[in-house]
C-alpha cells in the first residue's frame, strides 16, 4: 500500500490563498475536501491571528480539527469554537528594541479573538478584527500571543538587512518574505513545535505527516514533517529546507501536492 499522510498541516497565505486575498481556489478547496474524506486530519497552521483564521476554517468547512494560529501560540478547536491553548509573552522589551532599529515603524499586539492594539496606523487591510490605536505603554501593558511590526514604505529586503545579527531575547521572530514585517511570538513557539505537540496528542506516527508552506515562519514546520513541501514562489532558503517543491499558489500548487496522495 502506498504512503498516505494522516496529519496534513497547511499554511494559509501564499499556500492555500494568494497573499492578501481571502479566497481558496476551487481546485485547492476540492483537494482539501478529498483529503478530509479519505481520513486525513487537516490542520491550518498559520501566522494569522485567530480572528483572521476563523473565516478560512469556516469557509472550508473544517470540523473536528484544530487551527494553529499566531505561529503556534493560539490553538482553536473548530468543533467547540473555543481557544484550547494560548501562550503569551511580554512584548515590551521587543517593541523598545525594534523602535530603536526601525524609525517610523508601526506595531500591533494581538487581542485574541477580538483584534489588535496598534501603535501607529497600519494600512487598511493589514490587521484583522477591531483595531484600537493606543500609546506605547498601553500597547505592552498586557501580555500578548503575537506582535507584528511594519516598517512603512520600506521593503522586506530592507527589514531583513537591518535584522541581521539582531538578538531579541525571550521571543521567536521572523521577517516576512512578501511584506516589510517582523512577527514575534513567545520563545520556543513555532508552527513545528505546536504541530509536534498536536501529533502526539492525536497518536499519529511521525512518519505520517505532511506540511505545505511558503514563508520563513514555515521553515520549522517543513523540517518537522515527514514530507515538507515548499510552494513554488517560496524564497530559496525556504525551499532549501523542504523535501520537495510544488507549483506556486497561483498555479494551485497545494492542490497538486494533496492530489498526489488523496486523488
Amino acid at each position: 500500500m502506498s504512503w498516505r499522510p494522516r496529519l496534513v498541516a497547511l499554511d494559509i497565505d501564499g499556500t492555500i490563498t494568494p497573499v492578501g486575498e481571502e479566497r481558496v481556489a476551487p481546485a485547492v478547496r476540492a483537494a482539501i475536501h478529498r483529503a478530509v474524506d479519505r481520513g486525513a486530519h487537516v490542520v491550518l497552521a498559520t501566522g494569522r491571528s485567530l480572528i483572521g483564521t476563523r473565516p478560512i476554517a469556516d469557509d472550508l468547512g473544517l470540523r473536528d480539527t484544530t487551527a494553529i494560529c499566531s505561529n503556534g501560540a493560539v490553538w482553536w478547536d473548530t468543533a467547540t469554537r473555543e481557544v484550547v491553548r494560548k501562550v503569551d509573552f511580554d512584548a515590551g522589551p521587543t517593541v523598545a528594541r525594534l523602535r530603536g532599529l526601525f524609525p517610523g515603524a508601526v506595531f500591533a499586539t494581538e487581542v485574541t479573538g477580538v483584534g489588535n492594539l496598534s501603535l501607529g496606523r497600519f494600512p487598511d487591510g493589514d490587521l484583522w478584527g477591531e483595531v484600537r490605536e493606543v500609546t506605547a505603554a498601553e500597547l505592552t501593558a498586557d501580555p500578548t500571543s503575537r506582535l507584528v511590526m511594519r516598517w512603512v514604505d520600506r521593503t522586506p529586503e530592507e527589514v531583513a538587512l537591518r535584522m541581521l545579527d539582531v538578538e531579541l531575547p525571550g521571543v521567536t521572530w521572523w521577517v516576512d518574505n512578501t511584506e516589510p514585517w517582523v512577527t514575534a511570538s513567545p520563545a520556543g513557539v513555532t508552527k513545528g513545535a505546536a504541530l509536534e505537540d498536536l501529533r502526539v496528542r492525536l497518536g499519529v506516527s511521525e512518519v505520517d505527516t505532511l506540511a505545505l508552506g511558503d514563508g520563513h515562519n514555515d521553515e520549522e514546520m517543513l523540517k518537522w514533517a515527514a514530507r515538507g513541501v515548499a510552494m513554488g514562489q517560496a524564497p530559496a532558503t525556504v525551499q532549501a529546507v523542504a523535501d520537495d517543491v510544488t507549483g506556486t499558489v497561483v498555479e494551485d500548487g497545494a492542490a497538486a501536492e494533496l492530489d498526489r496522495w488523496f486523488a
